[in-house]
This record gives structure tokens, C-alpha cells and sequence, in this order.
């Protein structure tokens, strides 16, 4: 989909960043609604049904983390969050609550322009290749559908952990070092701390793996980084 016409839900309890970024995102032809609390924010969720959502850490009513939850139990939302908070640990927590980006307050418009632009493109259109299911012994990863089936179970995962699974599952046997996975899945030169792949491949595997602590999908490749590794050989149904 085009990102000009993506849906951005904006929820932050302080109404003068609240409506700046409404106003600045509206200038640039996203569809905006906005909510100042948790509650408000979940049911302007459930009606508006947004592609990306715009969520402040501390809200009167919520914490941004749970809420984050939440969103993407059911759907595949992308969610930025929008913190005063700035150490390694608050954004560890972010990110295990399934967040795609962080973005410390105070912050440029531009920059948060930037980063709305790079998760949306994620929403790429896949190619005909792309969109056949793959399956490696007893796991189907569907493109299409967004889904993980293990033992046909589904396993829920976040928009991003199923973007990096689906990244190291095209490309088997490939090692690849922090930084090459944040440029082809994150889809921009994230310049925070590159240890946020770690927490998503431990997520991931977590989910996926019968022992996280042994796993059998995605191999960490000691000093360069991941890849994703089976003993049966992948094919598509």
C-alpha cells in the first residue's frame, strides 16, 4: 500500500504533542485519529483499524508497554512508541512488548517523519515468489496470511518478529550480522543500540523453538551475528 494513505493513530496524554504530530502528519496525507488515554486509545483503535500506531510510553491510565501488547495480539500493527524515558532497559521493554521503533521525547519532526516513512514500507506489496508458503519440517511460514504454524498450531508473533523470521527463513544457510538484518528488515540505518536484534531472535525463539536454549531454527553464529538453519530441506506448498 501506498504510505501516503496509511492510518496512524496518535496517543499521547500531552494534547500540544498530540496535536502537533497530528497536525504535521496530516499535512502529509496520512489519516489521522488520535485519543489522549489507554481507554480512549483502544477504542479508536478497534474502530479506526490503523496501520501504524503512535504510542506514548506514560499514559494517566495505561502503561504504552501493556497497551502495545494489546494492539498486536490479534492484528499486526506496527507501533512506534514516544518516551521521556531514554535508558537501555525501558527500551528493552519496548521492544520485548513487540514495538517496531523508539523515538526519546524531546525529538525532531523530521526525524519522526523518517521513522513513520521506514516502518510503513515494510507494507511492500511481496512478489509472486515471495508469497508462497514455506515450509521447514514441522513449521509453515505463510507471507500472505502473516502466519506461523508449528505442528499446525498457530504461533502469535509481533509484525516485526514475523518480518525477521520470514527475512532468515528466505534465505537459509546465509549468515547475517546485526547491522545487514536491521538494514533489510528494519528497513533504515537504525542508529540505537544493534543488541535489539538479540531481543527479537530471543522472542522469536521463544515461540518457535521446543528449547529456546537449543534451537533448531535460527543458529547464532558467535561473533558475526544469525542464520537460519534446519536439517530438512525447505519447500513451498
Amino acid at each position: 500500500m501506498q504510505t501516503a494513505s496509511a492510518k496512524i493513530l496518535v496517543v499521547d496524554d500531552d494534547p500540544a504533542i498530540r496535536n502537533l504530530i497530528y497536525r504535521f502528519l496530516g499535512q502529509k496525507d496520512y489519516l489521522l485519529e488520535s485519543a489522549e488515554d489507554g481507554q480512549t486509545a483502544l477504542k479508536v483503535f478497534e474502530q479506526f483499524n490503523p496501520d501504524l500506531v503512535i504510542l506514548d510510553v506514560n499514559l494517566p491510565d495505561a502503561l504504552g508497554y501493556n497497551l502495545c501488547e494489546q494492539m498486536q495480539r490479534h492484528t499486526d500493527v506496527f507501533i512506534l512508541m514516544l518516551t521521556s524515558r531514554a535508558d537501555a532497559a525501558d527500551k528493552k521493554e519496548g521492544f520485548l512488548k513487540g514495538a517496531d521503533d523508539y523515538l526519546t521525547k524531546p525529538f525532531d519532526l523530521q526525524e519522526l517523519e523518517y521513522r513513520v516513512k521506514a516502518i510503513l514500507k515494510r507494507q511492500r506489496t511481496v512478489t509472486t515468489s515471495e508469497k508462497q508458503p514455506l515450509v521447514f519440517s514441522n513449521m509453515v511460514i505463510d507471507p500472505v496470511r502473516r502466519e506461523v504454524k508449528i505442528n499446525d498450531k498457530l504461533i502469535l508473533l509481533t509484525a516485526l518478529e514475523f518480518d525477521l523470521l520470514h527475512f532468515l527463513a528466505t534465505r537459509p544457510g546465509r549468515v547475517w550480522r546485526r547491522d545487514e538484518l536491521i538494514q533489510n528488515v528494519w528497513d533504515y540505518d537504525y542508529v540505537g543500540d544493534q543488541r535489539v536484534v538479540d531481543v527479537h531472535i530471543g522472542q522469536i525463539r521463544k515461540k518457535i523453538e521446543v528449547d529456546a536454549a537449543e534451537p533448531s531454527f535460527i543458529q547464532t553464529v558467535r561473533g558475526v551475528g544469525y542464520k537460519f538453519e534446519v536439517d530438512a530441506t525447505p519447500s513451498v506448498v
